[in-house]
């Protein structure tokens, strides 16, 4: 558990952190009838600050913001995340939201029976070219340092961010508020201000695709053993896939790391002698 918190104290410190979470059903909550649906957050480093991966997961039970809000309390740098309200409860220098969920919006527009032909010149498919265009300059910045690809993105992407938003307002008036893509139109209108908030910093990535990596592991999971007899036992779990998840997000073996850490337990047990000489 010390890593753990060492590891959640270093989080904080990060210029960009990401979250994400996924409900979770748990037995035996406090006045709540089986199965309660809980709710499991996660938090990741940075995409470009992976000198020191880490992967941290807490289990609450529910979805309020104010639950990330004290996990991040004292934070000042930039929470990237999907368009989940409750992060706005999270102070911080700025939120910067996904632009892989702007484009999955502009995905599901696309009517199921459009024809290959009517598609090409359609609203959608403009949109994802647009927002794809800015994904693959930015892969092209990923090998440089945090200043460099500051630059680079004010030079070369903040004129494109410019023209996709001043394209979607001219033909927002031309398309049906409710329909899927009046939503997909408004979604991106709507956080212009927070898609763009990744000019900020060169650390910040135009995605939230790290942290909701690190979340569908810990749903594949749950596929296999469906909920938590307990809160305790939820609470096990996120300790469980913090250790693991950070292992692998550090290229190592979980098994091979789980085995080092038990065989040198008693290294860090109470009893250790260099520990009771150094910590009275």
């Amino acid at each position: 558990m010390t890593d753990l918190r060492e590891q959640e104290m270093q989080s904080r410190m990060q210029d960009v952190i990401h979250a994400d979470g996924t409900p979770v059903q748990v037995h035996k909550e406090k006045g709540r009838k089986n199965p309660a649906k809980s709710y499991m957050w996660g938090f990741s480093r940075g995409e470009y600050e992976q000198a020191h991966p880490i992967r941290l997961y807490e289990y609450q039970p529910g979805c309020s913001g104010s639950y990330a809000e004290a996990f991040l309390k004292g934070y000042n740098g930039i929470l990237q995340t999907d368009g989940y309200t409750g992060y706005q409860k999270v102070s911080c220098q700025a939120h910067a939201l996904c632009w892989a969920h702007a484009r999955r919006y502009f995905v599901e527009a696309i009517p199921q029976d459009l024809q290959k032909e009517d598609l090409l010149g359609s609203i959608c498919k403009e949109a994802i070219e647009r927002i794809n265009e800015l994904f693959v300059i930015d892969k092209g910045l990923a090998e440089l340092s945090r200043e460099e690809r500051e630059e680079h993105r004010l030079q070369i992407e903040k004129e494109k961010l410019e023209a996709y938003f001043a394209w979607l307002q001219g033909i927002e008036p031309g398309v049906l508020p409710k329909s899927k893509l009046g939503k997909a139109v408004q979604y991106s209108l709507s956080y212009k201000e927070a898609l763009q908030a990744f000019l900020k910093s060169g650390n910040t990535a135009l995605s939230n695709n790290i942290c909701e990596r690190a979340i569908r592991n810990f749903t594949i999971g749950r596929k296999n053993w469906l909920f938590s007899d307990s809160p305790k036992g939820a609470k096990a779990s996120a300790a469980v896939y913090s250790i693991i998840e950070t292992a692998k997000a550090n290229g190592l073996n979980p098994f091979q790391y789980l085995k080092y850490l038990f065989e040198h337990l008693d290294d860090v047990l109470l009893w250790n002698e260099t520990i009771q000489q150094n910590c009275k």
